[in-house]
């Protein structure tokens, strides 16, 4: 054994505490997980128990699922080894090891619960001084179904595949009617072979009926917006006293379009474009977060493709907190929630928007950083003209570079934190 190094012997047994205050620094995640649950009144998760034998602690599953998912840690076999790994863990559960199979019925069992405990941890974190509304984000991101993406039909296949089928049913019933099957042992069972048919048929003709719900309701939205921007068109036109050059927009077609498809595994998900070109299928997740702290304040997952949907969702949600936890004062968003209307709709509800009007670079020029304030927008400028003077600023830079920073980060925690 070199003399430099401490010896290391593995027979002798480690003395371990009786407990684990002295394993965990005071400041340690776990301490302040199980502070803030056992503030919060599991009383309705408790009544949910009824039967033989005892259960675990409902605050003791609640902080292991709030720590581990804080600490990346999602699965529920992974959650399970770490009630045997990981000091906190073992800290929060004093000792027991829950399998797999009872942390994963128990979030399934209280998901519904758990919106109203994110309340209370936000009423909690109140209290102690530690957030209080004002400054939010709001971002989306698109997250993977349980299902894949090659496992779905479009609109054109589902149109080709159904005349092929039909004209296979066509043949059969000819063929049943010169072929005696229980005369040929080597002939296929016509009957049989036209009820498998018949059956994808039938489920052809669900997916179709499907598409062309998807179609309307999306057009319906596009004809909104088509309207909204030929009424906005027309008062400027009417405003300047000419018309307007360049390209009007154009009509949203009804119907379904050739690509348009529903999944078999999973038909409440979408395809869903991802930057970088790439597609998946999966929904779209809205979240809220303080912009101080991080901590998140509201989500909800859509079906919706576009960002530019979501603002007034979101804000409804929002609207729903409890009133001591403070207003909304501003709220940044990136490009992709980029409209006019968004502008007009935060504005109408007391919150100063910082919209990215277009791709924001992460590394701005020399050139950039220095220039001199813009220009003070005229006295009569629009909710538009006013955010993007703000955008140009160095406050309004400053806060919306927050805003890229942080972002990322909290939508990746959230979405894993609570599983969608």
């Amino acid at each position: 054994m070199n003399k430099k190094f401490r010896e290391i012997n593995r027979e002798v047994p480690i003395i371990l505490p009786k407990n684990f205050e002295g394993w965990l620094d005071e400041n340690d995640l776990s301490r302040f997980i199980v502070e803030i649950v056992e503030q919060i009144d599991t009383s309705e998760l408790e009544k949910e128990y009824k039967g033989r034998g005892t259960a675990f602690p409902p605050k003791m599953m609640l902080t292991l699922l709030f720590y581990c998912y804080a600490k990346g840690i999602f699965s529920s076999r992974k959650i399970e080894r770490a009630t045997y790994e990981l000091i906190p863990v073992l800290y929060i559960t004093g000792g027991l090891h829950p399998d797999h199979d009872t942390i994963n019925k128990f979030r399934q069992r209280f998901l519904k619960q758990f919106i109203f405990i994110f309340t209370m941890v936000l009423e909690i974190a109140f209290k102690l001084g530690i957030f209080k509304l004002g400054d939010i984000s709001i971002d989306g991101s698109k997250i993977t179904a349980n299902a894949s993406k090659h496992k779905a039909m479009s609109w054109d296949y589902a149109n080709k595949l159904e005349a092929m089928l039909q004209s296979e049913v066509e043949k059969l019933l000819k063929e049943a009617e010169v072929v005696n099957n229980k005369a040929n042992k080597d002939a296929i069972d016509i009957p049989a072979e036209i009820e498998r048919r018949e059956k994808r048929l039938a489920k052809i003709g669900e997916i179709k009926e499907e598409i062309k719900k998807r179609a309307q309701a999306r057009y319906e939205n596009e004809k909104a917006e088509y309207d909204a921007k030929m009424k906005e068109r027309a008062a400027f036109e009417t405003e300047r006293g000419r018309k307007l050059g360049g390209r009007k927009p154009v009509a949203p077609e009804p119907g379904p379009r050739p690509k348009d498809q529903v999944n078999f595994t999973d038909c409440d998900s979408r395809i869903m474009p991802k930057s970088g070109g790439d597609f998946v299928q999966g929904y779209n997740a809205q979240d809220r977060f303080d912009h101080q702290t991080m901590i998140i304040v509201g989500q909800h997952v859509t079906q919706n493709t576009n960002d530019k949907q979501e603002v007034k969702p979101a804000l409804a949600e929002l609207n729903k907190l409890p009133e001591e936890l403070g207003k909304v004062e501003r709220a940044a968003l990136d490009n992709g929630y980029f409209s006019d209307d968004n502008v007009n709709t935060l504005v109408n509800e007391d919150i100063e928007p910082y919209i990215a009007t277009g791709r924001q670079s992460h590394n701005q020029s020399l050139e950039e950083r220095l220039a001199e304030q813009p220009e003070a927008p005229p006295k009569e400028a629009t909710a538009l003209e006013e955010m993007q003077y703000r955008l140009k600023t160095e406050e309004g830079k400053e806060f919306y570079g927050k805003d890229k920073a942080r972002c990322g980060t909290s939508i990746r925690y959230y979405q894993r934190s609570y599983g969608v």
